[in-house]
C-alpha cells in the first residue's frame, strides 16, 4: 500500500512539473492559464553578410493592399513584410484600377436596401473623369507610414502605372511625392510625371501573359526616352533570365519581388518558403541611400532559394557568403578544405559529380589535390550570358 502511495505521489509530481512547463498563470488574472506553447509573433530573420562594405537589404518594391485589388490593408502589409524579414517594403497600389471600390458599392446596395441611391452618391466609384481620379491615391502611404516606423521597415511611396499587358505593361514608380499627380491618360506622360517628382521607374513581370519577352512599340519608346531605371527579373514564381542581359545592356537595376495581392504566408509561410525579395547593396537603409543603390544597380534578385543579377556583383556576393579554410594536409599534398555557409541561403554546389547541398549555417570538407584550386559551379546562382551558372574558382595555399 505504500508503495502505491509513493507511486501515486511520484506520478502526481510529474504531472505538476509538465503542467508548470505547459502553462503558466496570468499576471493580470489568477484564475486563468495561458498556453506556454503559443507563441509570440516573431520576426524570421534572413540572415547576410555585407558585400563589399554594403549592407545588404531585404526589400519587396511591389505590393498591394485594399486600396486597389489586394485583400489586406497597409498596415498589416508592414506588420507582414517585418515579420518575414524584410527591413524595405513599397505598396504599390494600382492607379488606374481598384476593384474593391465597385464591389463595396455593390455590396453596400445590397445591404442598405433602403438607402441604396444615399450608399452610391457617398462612396466613391472606380471612374477616371475629366478632372482626374476622384481619390486620394496618398492614403495607403499615411496609414502604413506609422507603422513602418514602428517596426523599423523603410517605406517607399510608390504606386503601379497599369495599362494593358500585352500593346503597353505595368510599371512602378518609386519614390514618388503625390500619387495623386502620376495619372494621365498617356501611360508615357504618367512615367514623365513621376520622374518630375524624382521618382525611379521599374518595369513589371515583363513577360506576364504574353507569348515571348520580345519588346513592345511601347517598351521600346519608354525605353529610348530612359524613362525606366529597373525591371523585374523574378516576380513571384516567375523568372525571366534572358531578362537579366537586358538589363545589363540597359543599364537597369533587377528586382525580384513578391507582387502580393493575399497574405504572404498563404503563398510563402505555408509551404515553409522565403518570400520574393530585392536585395539591395547600400550604405544605410534610409530612403537616399536605397535610391541611390538603385541608381548604381547594386540589387540582386531573390526567389525561391535563387540569386540573380550582375556577374561580379553576383561573386561577390556568393564570396561574402562562404568562406573557406584549410583543415589539414596529408603526406602526399591533399588537403581537407572545409567551406563555411554563414546565411540563410542554401547553396547547391556540382563538381563533375552528383550536386550536393551547402544548407544555412553548415559546413562541409572537400578533399583537394596539392597544386590544385578548388572549382565547382553554383547551380542556385545565375548570370547573364551563355553560362547561366557561375564556377567559382577558390585558391587555396
Amino acid at each position: 500500500m505504500r508503495n502505491i502511495l509513493l507511486i501515486a505521489a511520484a506520478c502526481a509530481g510529474i504531472v505538476s512539473a509538465q503542467a508548470q512547463a505547459i502553462y503558466y498563470q496570468d499576471s493580470k488574472n489568477c484564475d486563468m492559464l495561458r498556453h506556454v506553447a503559443q507563441q509570440d509573433r516573431l520576426r524570421r530573420e534572413f540572415v547576410l553578410p555585407e558585400v563589399n562594405g554594403y549592407k545588404v537589404l531585404k526589400a519587396d518594391l511591389h505590393t498591394h493592399t485594399i486600396y486597389s485589388d489586394g485583400q489586406v490593408t497597409p498596415d498589416f502589409r508592414v506588420e507582414e513584410a517585418w515579420l518575414d524579414g524584410l527591413d524595405v517594403l513599397a505598396i504599390a497600389d494600382h492607379v488606374e484600377y481598384r476593384k474593391w471600390e465597385q464591389n463595396y458599392i455593390d455590396w453596400m446596395k445590397g445591404y442598405v436596401k433602403k438607402d441604396a441611391k444615399a450608399v452610391n452618391n457617398r462612396l466613391v466609384r472606380n471612374d477616371i473623369t475629366k478632372e482626374g481620379i476622384q481619390v486620394d491615391l496618398n492614403l495607403p502611404y499615411r496609414l502604413a507610414e506609422p507603422v513602418a516606423k514602428n517596426y523599423g521597415i523603410t517605406l517607399i511611396p510608390a504606386v503601379e502605372i497599369t495599362r494593358d499587358m500585352v500593346t503597353c505593361g505595368h510599371f512602378n514608380a518609386l519614390f514618388i511625392t503625390d500619387a495623386n499627380s502620376v495619372f494621365d491618360n498617356d501611360p508615357a506622360q504618367s512615367m514623365r510625371n513621376a520622374r518630375a517628382q524624382g521618382a525611379l521607374i521599374m518595369e513589371n513581370h515583363p513577360g506576364w501573359t504574353r507569348k515571348n519577352l520580345e519588346m513592345n512599340d511601347f517598351e521600346k519608346k519608354v525605353f529610348a526616352e530612359k524613362l525606366i531605371d529597373g525591371i523585374e527579373i523574378m516576380n513571384g514564381p516567375e523568372f525571366y533570365p534572358c531578362v537579366a542581359t537586358r538589363a545589363v545592356k540597359q543599364g537597369l537595376f533587377m528586382a525580384a519581388n513578391t507582387d502580393i495581392h493575399n497574405a504572404t504566408a498563404s503563398v510563402y509561410g505555408i509551404n515553409g518558403q522565403q518570400r520574393d525579395m530585392t536585395l539591395i547593396l547600400a550604405c544605410d537603409n534610409s530612403p537616399e541611400a536605397i535610391k541611390e543603390a538603385l541608381l548604381a544597380h547594386r540589387t540582386l534578385a531573390y526567389a525561391y532559394g535563387s540569386i540573380a543579377g550582375d556577374e561580379q556583383l553576383v561573386r561577390d556576393f556568393f564570396n561574402a557568403c562562404v568562406t573557406h579554410k584549410v583543415i589539414s594536409t596529408n603526406k602526399k599534398g591533399v588537403r581537407t578544405v572545409r567551406l563555411t555557409n554563414n546565411t540563410s541561403m542554401t547553396f547547391l554546389f556540382s563538381r563533375g559529380g552528383n550536386p550536393f547541398q551547402l544548407r544555412p549555417f553548415t559546413s562541409r570538407n572537400m578533399t583537394l589535390d596539392e597544386g590544385k584550386a578548388l572549382k565547382f559551379t553554383v547551380e542556385n546562382l545565375w548570370i547573364p550570358g551563355d553560362k547561366p551558372h557561375p564556377t567559382i574558382k577558390i585558391e587555396v595555399e
